[in-house]
C-alpha cells in the first residue's frame, strides 16, 4: 500500500495483514481535501499557541475547508492570551500549515491544523511557531536541519472538593515506583489508549513508562524535524489532557505538582542533519571522549553551556519549574539538572549523551512552549558551531550532586539559575537569544517575554502561603 493510499483512506485503511495502517501526514492541500472527503471529517480545529503554549482554536465546519486554507481563521488576539496584541489591534488570522493536519483519534470526524498567525497579511512576530520557523530557516541557510525528539512526562490526578489534588491511582504508593508493572497495569486502559492513538497518527509509540514519581507516566514517540516534533508535542499534551478529562481525571504536565515527588520533564533529544546525514554522529574511535560525537556536536554543546543560564528561562518557564530543578532526592532519584555540565549516559548531567550522534537537554519541562524552547536551544547551539566554542571536559562518571562546591569549581561546573527571576535576568542580557527570538516590529520579543514572566514571578511572590503562616506567625 502506498502512502497516498493511506492518506486517502485514513485510519480506516488496512495493510496486507488486515491491521489498521497509521495515518500519513499530507503534504498538500489536495491531500487534505482527499482525507477530509474520504474519512467523513466534519469539523476542523484551526489551532495556534500563545507564549505559554496554551492551545487556542476555532472549530470550523469541514464544508469551509477551502475558506480556511485560503483565508485562515480570525481571532481577537487580545482575548487569546499572551501573543502581543492590544485591544485596539486588528484581528489575527490563524493560517493552517497543511503538513500539520492531524485527525483526533479519540474523536472521529474531527481534525486539527497547527497554524501560524498573521495580521493584515503580515507574519505576526509574536507567534511562537513563526519564531521557530525563522530560526529553522537560519539553520537551513547554514546547511542544517534540526531534528528533535520530546519526552513528555505527566501525572494523572483528580481534584478534590476543597481544590486540592490527589493521585488518580490510590494504590500507587511505592517509595520507588519507577517502572512498576502493577501500576502500569492498573492504568493500562488509559495509557494503552494513548499509545494506540499515537501509533495510529503515524508517530510510532515505542514505549510507555511508569516514571519515577507515583502517578507519573511517560509515553514516547519517534523524533522528527523540529517543527513537526513541536507541533506533535502541543497536540500530545492536548490529547492526553482531553482523554483524561473524559474519564473524570486531570492529566497535568505541570513540572512540580507535588512537593514530595519527582517533577515532570520534557527532555529534548537533538541532532543536526545535512543531506540526510547526522552531523553530530562520529565513530567513537575518532572522538577523544569516546562518545561518538563530531567536532560540530561538541561546539554545539559549547553553545548550550554558554547560553544555558539564559535559555533556561524558556525551557523551564514557570515559577514551579525551579522547584523541580533542586538538589536532593525525591521519590528515589535526583536526576533533574542543577549544574551546567555534560556527560555520557549520566542522568545527573544537564546535557546527557545517551547515544552516539545525539544530545539530550534535561533542563526542559512539560510547561515549556516547545516552539520557544526549541528556538532558544537551536540558537545557542548554532552560536557554538559558528564560533567554535569549547565544550570543556565531560563529567561522565560523576554525580555532581554529591561533589562539594569547591570540587565543582575546580571542574569549571557552574550552577543553573535557582528561580525564574534570575533566569529572566540571564535571558535579558543574552544578545544571541535576543536576536534569535527576533524583533516584533514593536519591541524585541525577549523584552516582551521577560516582562510577562517577571509579572508572573511577582504574582506568585506576593502570595502568602500556608508554609509562611506556619513558619512565621508566632516565631518572633
Amino acid at each position: 500500500m502506498t502512502a497516498s493510499d493511506v492518506l486517502v483512506e485514513g485510519n480506516g485503511a488496512t495493510d496486507a495483514a488486515g491491521s489498521a495502517a497509521p495515518f500519513v501526514a499530507p503534504t498538500s492541500a489536495d491531500e487534505v481535501r482527499a482525507y477530509v472527503r474520504n474519512n467523513s471529517i466534519q469539523f476542523l480545529f484551526a489551532q495556534f499557541v500563545d507564549m505559554h503554549g496554551k492551545p487556542n482554536a476555532k472549530l470550523v465546519p469541514a464544508a469551509h475547508l477551502d475558506d480556511l486554507l485560503t483565508d485562515g481563521a480570525g481571532f481577537a488576539g487580545f482575548a487569546a492570551g499572551e501573543i502581543g496584541q492590544q485591544p485596539n489591534d486588528p484581528d489575527m488570522l490563524a493560517i493552517p500549515d497543511v503538513r500539520s493536519f492531524t485527525p483526533l483519534p479519540w474523536r472521529p470526524g474531527v481534525a486539527r491544523f497547527a497554524c501560524d498567525v498573521t495580521v493584515e497579511g503580515q507574519e505576526w512576530l509574536y507567534c511562537p511557531r513563526t519564531i521557530l520557523r525563522k530560526q529553522l530557516e537560519r539553520a537551513a541557510a547554514l546547511g542544517f536541519e534540526f531534528k528533535l525528539g520530546a519526552e513528555l512526562e505527566y501525572f494523572l490526578v483528580r481534584r478534590n472538593d476543597d481544590g486540592t489534588i490527589e493521585l488518580a491511582d490510590p494504590l500507587d504508593t511505592l517509595a520507588q515506583p519507577c517502572y512498576d508493572m502493577r501500576a502500569l497495569t492498573r492504568n493500562l486502559d488509559f495509557v494503552s489508549s494513548v499509545a494506540t492513538n499515537i501509533t495510529s497518527l503515524g508517530w510510532d509509540n515505542y514505549a510507555t513508562d511508569h516514571e519515577d514519581a507515583n502517578g507519573q507516566f511517560e509515553q514516547n514517540f519517534r523524533f522528527s524535524d523540529a517543527l513537526t516534533t513541536c507541533d506533535r508535542a502541543v497536540f500530545f499534551r492536548y490529547m492526553v489532557e482531553a482523554m483524561a478529562q473524559e474519564r473524570g481525571l486531570i492529566a497535568t504536565f505541570m513540572p512540580k505538582p507535588f512537593a514530595h515527588l519527582t517533577g515532570s520533564g520534557c527532555h529534548l533529544h537533538m541532532s543536526l542533519w545535512r543531506d540526510g546525514e547526522n552531523v553530530f554522529d562520529a565513530d567513537p574511535k575518532d572522538d577523544p571522549h569516546g562518545m561518538g560525537l563530531s567536532k560540530d556536536a561538541y561546539h554545539f554543546i559549547g553553545g548550550l553551556k554558554k547560553h544555558a543560564k539564559a535559555y533556561i528561562a524558556l525551557t523551564a518557564p514557570t515559577v514551579t519549574s525551579y522547584k523541580r530543578l533542586v538538589i536532593g532526592a525525591r521519590s528515589g532519584s535526583a536526576w533533574a539538572p542543577v549544574y551546567i555540565s555534560y556527560g555520557w549516559n549520566n542522568r545527573t548531567q544537564m546535557l546527557r549523551i545517551p547515544d552516539a550522534g545525539r544530545i539530550e537537554d534535561r533542563t526542559v519541562d512539560g510547561s515549556c512552549n516547545p516552539y520557544l524552547a526549541a528556538t532558544a536551544i537551536l540558537a545557542a547551539g548554532l552560536d557554538g558551531i559558528e564560533n567554535e566554542l569549547d565544550a570543556g571536559e565531560p563529567t561522565s562518571a560523576l554525580n555532581l550532586h554529591e561533589l562539594t562546591e569547591e570540587d565543582r569549581a575546580k571542574l569549571g561546573v557552574e550552577t543553573l539559575p535557582a528561580n525564574l527571576l534570575d533566569a529572566t535576568r540571564g535571558l535579558e542580557a543574552d544578545d544571541v537569544l535576543r536576536k534569535a527570538l527576533g524583533h516584533t516590529g514593536r519591541e524585541d520579543y525577549v523584552d516582551y517575554y521577560v516582562r510577562v514572566k517577571r509579572r508572573e514571578w511577582a504574582d506568585v511572590h506576593e502570595q502568602v502561603t500556608q508554609y509562611e503562616i506556619d513558619r512565621y506567625l508566632q516565631l518572633f
